[in-house]
């Protein structure tokens, strides 16, 4: 028996046996960092229902589509020996000149601790008609001849309009009402029945006022359409299926202009019914939000495992090296500083920029590990090792957070560079020899 006793208490006072312990109490520690992860996606989430409940009153990301002249066409069909029935299918003329000015006007709005980023927008549209010629789309004269034409203007969000919208029609003046009559260009929006006896080609104009939240787009409808935006904004972010021909962004907004042709999109000038989809043409811009903390949080988070066994592998070095037995406790409660960290860090984002969150909880965390260190090795260059290696990590991590493009090049060096320094001081340590020090 005491020979196994032997045995088993010289195997519990091994290097070796330390070790296995501080890996173990690594991967217990990363319990918590989860639930962290899941803290982050809740208030994540907390912030988009905000938004959305923002968004819902002022107005949702806008789109504009067309204006487009439709044509209802009535046939009969026969379906039984005495019995018929009418058909309604429509056709779709697109204009032969489009062109969009207007400005942005941004507002950060706030509900408790978010904030959503709506706008105002004044549109000038502008364009021309040719007149439709239905016979080169099979359609004969008497489809149409005592059949509406009208119209329509599709937008996204029609709780966003602040003004009356009306359409200036060669000479005439219409005032645009609710509703899309065809639904097969757009789901929502305004419409009006035009004159069917117009010449050759005829001018239209109309202004739009709108409230709107995150993004403006545009479907380039014309045969060529130009569109010319400015904003006060300093971040924008370009989107969808073209990019501004030119553009400028300065500290005091931005200004960009594209330029679309017929051939640059997937469907023609016109057609009938819904064979064809102009969703995929839509451009615009994002009213982007320079710093996303959720974003980041989340990211910090993902190195938790490293910044844990690092640090478990100072103290288990300094255990080693100055022969001071560490109890696994004080392991533990170190781990969990570590991770307090990362609730600290999203805390404090939510109310103050997250580069001096960072460098709040950062510090904090470092000054406490340094100070608990201090009262265990009673060794002011301990102290200062292990102070300055949180340093250099944390200061590793924001540097990745910061360089998205360059992080995991950047993360892959530090790693080889971590790896390569505990080679180094491990090189000489027998892990089967006994653990001996004061407790």
């Amino acid at each position: 028996m005491d020979t196994i006793e032997k045995i088993r208490n010289g195997l519990l006072d091994t290097v070796g046996f330390k070790m296995a312990i501080i890996a173990f109490l690594s991967l217990l520690l990363l319990v918590p960092a989860g639930m962290i992860t899941n803290l982050i996606r809740e208030r994540e989430q907390r912030r988009d229902e905000t938004i959305q409940n923002v968004t819902a009153i002022w107005g949702n990301a806008q789109t504009l589509t067309g204006p487009v002249l439709t044509l209802a066409c009535k046939t009969t069909e026969k379906t039984g020996q005495n019995e018929f029935r009418t058909l309604i299918r429509y056709a779709h003329f697109l204009p032969e000149d489009l062109e969009v000015t207007g400005t942005i006007e941004p507002e950060i709005r706030y509900r408790g601790i978010y904030q959503v980023v709506t706008y105002r927008t004044r549109l000038h549209v502008t364009g021309r008609f040719l007149r439709p010629n239905p016979a080169a789309m099979q359609i004969q004269s008497a489809e149409y001849a005592d059949q509406p034409w009208w119209i329509e203007i599709g937008l996204s969000d029609m709780r966003g309009i602040n003004q009356n919208i009306i359409l200036q029609w060669g000479d005439t003046s219409l005032a645009l009402i609710p509703g899309i009559p065809s639904r097969q260009l757009s789901k929502s929006g305004v419409h009006t029945r035009v004159p069917a006896d117009f010449k050759s080609t005829v001018q239209f104009t109309f202004d739009i006022d709108l409230n709107g939240s995150h993004s403006l787009n545009f479907i380039p409808l014309g045969k060529e359409t130009r569109i010319g935006l400015s904003s006060t904004w300093d971040s924008p972010s370009f989107s969808g299926a073209f990019l501004p021909d030119d553009r400028k962004i300065s500290g005091s907004g931005f200004t960009a202009s594209w330029k679309i042709l017929q051939l640059n999109r997937n469907y023609p000038q016109q057609w009938t019914e819904d064979q064809y989809t102009v969703e995929e043409s839509s451009l615009g811009v994002d009213l982007k939000t320079p710093v996303e903390l959720y974003q980041k949080s989340m990211r910090s988070v993902k190195y938790a495992i490293l910044f844990i066994g690092l640090t478990f592998l100072i103290f288990f070095f300094s255990e080693v090296m100055t022969r001071v037995r560490i109890h696994p406790v004080n392991y533990l409660l170190v781990g969990a500083a570590l991770v307090i960290f990362y609730s600290l860090l999203l805390a404090l984002s939510e109310y103050v920029p997250f580069q001096l969150a960072y460098l709040m909880a950062s510090l904090l965390i470092i000054s406490m590990i340094a100070i608990f260190s201090h009262s265990l090795y009673r060794n002011k260059q301990v102290t200062i090792t292990v102070s300055l290696v949180l340093a250099a990590l944390y200061l590793f991590l924001f540097a990745i957070l910061q360089l998205a493009d360059y992080s995991l090049l950047l993360g892959n060096l530090g790693l080889i560079i971590i790896l390569g320094l505990v080679m180094y001081f491990s090189r000489k340590i027998d892990w089967y020899s006994p653990l001996k020090g004061r407790k």
